[in-house]
C-alpha cells in the first residue's frame, strides 16, 4: 500500500543543519525571524511559552515536541513572562556546549533542544505546502529519544556523521508527523490521513496519480457524498481535493524532470495527463516554465559542476 506521508517526506530530502541545547532560569523572552525555515523544539525539562505568527500562544511542557514546517516569526518566553519593558534575552554559551537563557545564576527551570532541519529538494516549497504548518506532539518519548540522538551526533562528530544525521532527521520528521494521536496539527496531509475516510482517498490518489480523477470519484473512495467529501477534505487538508492532486502531480513531474531520464510525453502519462501538450500547459501555468525548459535549467548546473570537476582532475577546464 502506498504511504502518502512517506512519499512526501522522501521527496523533501530532509537533513540536519542546526541544533542547540538550551537551559533557562527565571523570566526571559526571545524573538527571531526564521525566513520560512523548518523549526523544531523538544522540551526535556520544565516548560515555556511559544508564539508563532498566525497561531495562538502554546504552553509547552516537558516531553512536548513542536514542528513548524515553515517558520517565519517565532517568539519564546518563560512560563512566567518578564515585564513588558524588559529587553530581549540573549543566550549565553556555557562550557558544556549548552546555552543559558534568563538568570545566569541559581537553579534552572527549563531544558530544551531547538533546531532547524533543511530540505534538500529544489521543490521544497511545494512539498511543504502539503504538510501542516505546525504540529504539536505531547507525551511521545520516542521523539525526545530521536532528538537526543541528533544532538549527540552534532556534538561528538564521529565518522559518517552526516549520513547518520540525514537518516535521523528523516525518521524524526516522519515520527512527528505521524504522531496524530494527541497531536494538534494545523490543516495539511497529516490531518487528512488522520481521518479514516479521507485517508482512503489520499492513498488512492498517491497510489494511482495517472487515473483521471474527479471529485466524485474521490468521494466514492471515501464513501462520502461529493459535497461532504469536498468540504471535509478542504477543511482537513487546507486545499481543495483537485488542488491537492495537482500539487502532488507537479511535485512528481518536477522530480522526474530533474532526474532527466524520461521525455516530456512519458512524464505526462506517468502523472495523469492524456497528452504532452495538456501536461505542458498545466505545468507551465503551475511552475512558470515549460517542462522542457525546466529540465534544461535543472540539469545545466549539474553538468557544469561535473565539467569543472573533470577539468580540475586534469589540471585544465573541459573544452
Amino acid at each position: 500500500m502506498v504511504d502518502p506521508l512517506a512519499e512526501v517526506v522522501t521527496l523533501l530530502q530532509p537533513g540536519a543543519r542546526f541544533s542547540k541545547a538550551i537551559v533557562g532560569a527565571g523570566p526571559w523572552h526571545v524573538r527571531r525571524s526564521d525566513a520560512g525555515q523548518p523549526f523544531y523544539c523538544v522540551v526535556l525539562e520544565g516548560g515555556c511559552r511559544l508564539m508563532v505568527d498566525g497561531h495562538d500562544a502554546i504552553e509547552l511542557r516537558s516531553g512536548d515536541f513542536i514542528l513548524i514546517s515553515a517558520a517565519y516569526g517565532v517568539a519564546m518566553s518563560s512560563l512566567a513572562p518578564p515585564a513588558a519593558e524588559a529587553p530581549e534575552t540573549l543566550p549565553v554559551a556555557l562550557g558544556t556546549g549548552e546555552f543559558r537563557i534568563g538568570d545566569q545564576d541559581g537553579p534552572t527551570d527549563l531544558r530544551m533542544l531547538v533546531g532547524h532541519c533543511s530540505f534538500g529538494s529544489p521543490d521544497a516549497g511545494l512539498l511543504v505546502s502539503l504538510l501542516p504548518q505546525l504540529v504539536h506532539v505531547r507525551g511521545e518519548p520516542r521523539l525526545a529519544t530521536l532528538v537526543q540522538l541528533v544532538r549527540d551526533e552534532f556534538r561528538e562528530r564521529r565518522p559518517a556523521r552526516e549520513v547518520i544525521l540525514a537518516h535521523l532527521i528523516e525518521v524524526l520528521l516522519i515520527e512527528a508527523l505521524r504522531s496524530t494521536a494527541g497531536t494538534a496539527a494545523s490543516p495539511g496531509l497529516v490531518r487528512g490521513l488522520a481521518d479514516e475516510r479521507l485517508a482512503v482517498a489520499l492513498r488512492r490518489m498517491h497510489e494511482s496519480p495517472t487515473k483521471p480523477w474527479t471529485v466524485a470519484q474521490m468521494a466514492k473512495e471515501a464513501a462520502l457524498s461529493r459535497s461532504a467529501f469536498f468540504e471535509r477534505f478542504s477543511r482537513a487538508v487546507g486545499v481543495a481535493p483537485m488542488a491537492y492532486l495537482l500539487a502532488w502531480r507537479m511535485a512528481l513531474a518536477k522530480n522526474m524532470l530533474r532526474q532527466n531520464d524520461s521525455g516530456v510525453a512519458e512524464i505526462a502519462e506517468r502523472v495523469g495527463y492524456g497528452s504532452a501538450s495538456a501536461f505542458s500547459v498545466a505545468f507551465t501555468r503551475h511552475v512558470g516554465l515549460p517542462p522542457a525548459r525546466y529540465a534544461r535549467e535543472q540539469t545545466e548546473p549539474a553538468t557544469l559542476a561535473a565539467s569543472t570537476r573533470r577539468g580540475s582532475d586534469t589540471g585544465r577546464p573541459e573544452q
